[in-house]
């Protein structure tokens, strides 16, 4: 096979028209990118939240839409050539050529991989005619090349304040009155913090758009240090007005977090817009970043980096069952020193389960498309990877082989993946309130209802509400991640648990209950959740509307009006004092 591909030659005027096709292709798609992105203003400007759902929509399905099409033009160009191995590694070479010296050149390469794989449907990787780079840290540009304001403070806070909202230039209903609030908090925070002078505010060009909300973001400067500054934007119906402050690397790092939904951003360089957050947020992944930016083939790409960089620099490295009850639907597995879990869909699932793979893969790409409200962990889904068989633990192997024989195999020495679903580790919830204090354990639970109010504000129902089923972020955040029995809201039909017969108060509830597929009883909730008496009552008292059916079914007539339940992404701290 090499001395075949080494025949080709770069010179060859089909792979140069091939790279050619490549490189416009990327450009135009990035281009139509753009184009949604753009509407973000008009959106938020017009307060058509409605429409953004569907910008958000169709840019997440633009980019196999473009891949489909540039495929189309291939096959055109390059005839009975396409699939020839030694003409896609001359094209190879001469699109790194092309994209050597532009902008996002990353992303270019993902683009080209995205459509080598499709065409070879490639096992594992495939160096000469993809790019890999297992080798090196992907380049990044310097944390101070994306485009930004500098806004000097000295003594005038306020008039820096009024500056940075000014250049924003949205319709505000109060900006000096906003100025004035937002230098007052910063001043606030930031002293509370241990910086008392401030130099300067650097604010990125770019606004960033998501849900109902703009963001200014930027970092505040002061000696040799450095704070996030974040500032959240509200279109009332009197007009735009300052809602928040975020100055914290936690609720910042929360709002660029792996259970939101993509930012629609107008970005002309993103590797250097990831660099200038990653500098605020040291311990953010690179592949979180350019995911939340709407980047999310890139994503995956630096996530496929991370993982197997780390699996060849660490030989002892060991692939093993991931913490917590087994799954009835999913097989899960991680790697003992890096958070992240491979989720497979076995064979076959065990009763009372009665669902089908097909159905469990539509609940995937349903939250893939989804507001994830900051309470869905974003999944990224993979096919045919490639683990080197000695860092497979033996009885993780014996399960994957014997239960999910169906997507793993066993190819020499590697354990190979047909499918599966890759995502952040997170703490499961059960064993979470079994290891924390009291105190903690009681403040988990609080956070499990409000993860479960702030789904259905979302349109989400989890279906299975057991604690097993959420995890805990490292920044103390439920987070839902059992998504075989997940559904919208409007498909359930909740109802108040009748009246027990005096016949019926000795039988099992089964026995006289009746309950249609689609029917859900609130009342009954707490009744399944297995936990001990002070987590309950932590759980009931903090958030008795969950048990009510009334307050279900008046959300869900709020939703059926078109109403859209606001799910803030960031705590009631960080808003400002009216």
């Amino acid at each position: 096979m090499k001395s075949v591909v080494s025949t080709a030659s770069a010179a060859d005027p089909q792979a140069c028209a091939a790279a050619a096709l490549l490189v416009d292709a990327f450009a135009d798609y990035n281009a139509r990118f753009a184009d949604i992105t753009r509407r973000a203003r008009r959106r938020f400007e017009r307060r058509d939240w409605r429409a953004a759902a569907v910008d958000a929509h169709a840019r997440i399905d633009l980019y196999d839409i473009c891949i489909r099409e540039t495929q189309g033009r291939l096959d055109a160009l390059l005839d009975d050539r396409l699939r020839s191995r030694a003409l896609w590694a001359a094209m190879r070479r001469e699109y790194e050529r092309r994209v050597a010296e532009l902008a996002d050149r990353e992303l270019y390469k993902t683009w080209f991989s995205s459509l080598s794989r499709r065409h070879f449907h490639t096992r594992g990787v495939a160096p000469e005619i993809e790019f890999v780079a297992l080798d090196r840290e992907p380049y990044t540009e310097p944390s101070d090349a994306a485009p930004h304001r500098r806004y000097r403070v000295g003594d005038a806070l306020a008039d820096a304040c009024a500056q940075l909202l000014a250049d924003a230039d949205f319709g505000y209903a109060d900006v000096a009155g906003d100025a004035a609030r937002l230098a007052a908090a910063l001043h606030a925070r930031l002293a509370a913090l241990g910086l008392a002078a401030i130099e300067s505010l650097d604010v990125l060009q770019t606004v960033f758009y998501r849900e109902q909300r703009a963001y200014l973001v930027g970092r505040v400067r002061g000696g040799q240090r450095r704070h996030p500054l974040v500032i959240a934007l509200l279109h009332a119906d009197d007009g735009v007005r300052v809602d928040a402050l975020l100055t914290a690397r936690e609720q910042v790092s929360i709002l660029f977090g792996y259970a939101r939904s993509y930012f629609h951003a107008d970005i002309a360089n993103v590797g250097a817009v990831v660099a200038f957050v990653r500098a605020l947020l040291p311990h953010k992944p690179l592949e979180e970043l350019y995911s939340v930016l709407g980047r999310a083939k890139q994503g995956k790409t630096e996530r496929y980096r991370r993982v197997f960089g780390h699996l060849a620099i660490h030989p002892h490295e060991r692939l093993l069952r991931a913490d917590g009850q087994r799954g009835m639907v999913m097989a899960v597995f991680t790697l003992r020193d890096l958070p992240v879990v491979f989720k497979l869909i076995r064979d076959r699932f065990a009763w009372p389960k009665d669902t089908t793979r097909s159905q469990v893969e539509a609940k995937y790409r349903l939250v893939f498309r989804h507001d994830r409200a900051g309470r869905l962990v974003d999944t990224q889904e993979f096919r045919q990877l490639r683990f080197p068989l000695h860092q497979v633990d033996a009885d993780l192997l014996a399960e994957l082989l014997a239960e999910c024989a169906d997507t793993a195999s066993v190819d020499g020495d590697e354990l190979v993946i047909g499918h599966c679903y890759v995502e952040r580790r997170l703490r499961p919830l059960d064993l979470y309130v079994r290891e924390v204090n009291p105190t903690e354990a009681c403040r988990a639970m609080r956070d499990y209802g409000q993860a479960i109010k702030d789904l259905a504000a979302s349109n989400i129902f989890p279906g299975d509400l057991l604690l097993k089923n959420f995890g805990i972020s490292g920044n103390g955040r439920a987070v839902f991640y059992d998504y075989d029995e997940l559904c919208l809201l409007g498909e359930c039909r909740f109802r108040a648990v009748p009246p027990v017969r005096d016949e019926d108060a000795t039988r099992p509830l089964d026995d006289w209950l009746y309950a249609a597929p689609q029917d859900v009883f609130p009342e009954l909730f707490v009744n399944f959740l297995g936990v001990p008496a002070p987590l309950r009552a932590a759980l009931v008292s903090a958030h008795p509307e969950i048990f009510d059916p009334a307050w279900w079914c008046a959300l869900q007539a709020r939703l059926r009006a078109g109403e859209h339940v606001d799910v803030p992404a960031y705590p009631e701290s960080a808003r400002l004092p009216p």
